[in-house]
C-alpha cells in the first residue's frame, strides 16, 4: 500500500497556538460494538511554538499519525466532509491542536484505518453527532456536454491520497481516484460541499493544472483562487463541469465533543 502524506504547506499550512502542554496517555482502545479499532492510542496537546501539520497513515498500514491538528480536520479527513457540512462543535474544535499516534493490530487497508480512526473520535474525544440531509449551497460535478476525458485507472493498488501535489506548483496527479474523493478534494479547494453527478463508476487517472498551488487539504477557508479557472481547468483538462446550485448533502450535527483526558 502507498502511503503519500495528507501533508499541507503555504498559505494552507496549520500555525500550532499555544496549548498548555500534558503528558502522553496510551491506552488500549475497545471496539464500539462491531466498529474497528486501533490496538493502542496515544492522544496529547501539541507543543506550544509547532509549525506545520498534517495527518496521514505510515507505510505498512499499521500506524495512523496526526501531528498539530485541530480535532475539526480530523473529522473532515475521517469522514470525507467539508467545513459547511459540520454544524455546532466548540471553538477549541478549531484551535486546539493535537497530536496523534495510533497503531492497529494488524496491517490494514486505509478505509480500515479510518474506521479505527473514526472509532478513535468516539473514544476519546467523545464526539457523538447524527447526520442530516439538508439543501445547501453546493457545486455538481457532471460530465461536460464534450465527454469525460478521464483515463479508467490500470493501477491495483489504492491509494491513501488518490490526488498529489507534483513538484511542478499548480499541478496535481490524480491515480486511481473516484468520483467520490474528487469530490473531496475539489469541496477542499472550493470551501463548499461538492455532489457527484457524474454517473462514472470505477478509477480514474488524470492530472490537473490550475494557476496557483493547489493544497492537498486545508482547514478553514480555502487560499484565494480564480474560481473560473478552476472551472475552465475541469471542463477543459477532465471534461467535466462545475455547476453552483443547492443541492441535498449531508450534514453532521455535532451533539456532544469533549477534550481526552488521560486515561
Amino acid at each position: 500500500m502507498k502511503t503519500p502524506i495528507l501533508g499541507m504547506s503555504g498559505a494552507a499550512a496549520i500555525i500550532a497556538v499555544g496549548l498548555v502542554t500534558t503528558s502522553s496517555s496510551r491506552a488500549q482502545s475497545k471496539p464500539q460494538g462491531n466498529r474497528l479499532a486501533f490496538e493502542v492510542v496515544s492522544v496529547k496537546p501539541s507543543a506550544p511554538g509547532g509549525r506545520g501539520g498534517g495527518i496521514r497513515p505510515m507505510p505498512g498500514g499499521q500506524t495512523y499519525i496526526a501531528t498539530n491538528v485541530p480535532l475539526r480536520l480530523m473529522i473532515k479527513v475521517m469522514y470525507r466532509i467539508n467545513d459547511s457540512q459540520i454544524v455546532g462543535g466548540t471553538d477549541w474544535m478549531d484551535t486546539d491542536l493535537w497530536d496523534v499516534d495510533a497503531k492497529a493490530e494488524r496491517p490494514s487497508s486505509v478505509d480500515q484505518l479510518h474506521e479505527m480512526f473514526q472509532t478513535l473520535l468516539a473514544e476519546r474525544f467523545k464526539l457523538q453527532f447524527h447526520r442530516e440531509r439538508k439543501e445547501i449551497a453546493a457545486y455538481v460535478l457532471s460530465v461536460d456536454k464534450s465527454g469525460s476525458k478521464l483515463k479508467l485507472s490500470d493501477s491495483k493498488e489504492p491509494f491513501d491520497i488518490p490526488i498529489k501535489p507534483s513538484n511542478r506548483p499548480g499541478k496535481s496527479v490524480g491515480t486511481r481516484v473516484p468520483m467520490e474523493y474528487l469530490c473531496f478534494y475539489l469541496a477542499q479547494l472550493l470551501n463548499v460541499p461538492v455532489v457527484d453527478q457524474t454517473r462514472l463508476d470505477g478509477f480514474y487517472d488524470f492530472t490537473l493544472e490550475l494557476p496557483a498551488p493547489a493544497p492537498l487539504l486545508a482547514p478553514g477557508p480555502a487560499p484565494a483562487a480564480d474560481g473560473p479557472d478552476l472551472f475552465t481547468a475541469i471542463r477543459q483538462q477532465l471534461g467535466l463541469k462545475l455547476e453552483s446550485r443547492k443541492a441535498p448533502v449531508e450534514v453532521f450535527i455535532i451533539d456532544h465533543v469533549e477534550r481526552p483526558t488521560n486515561n
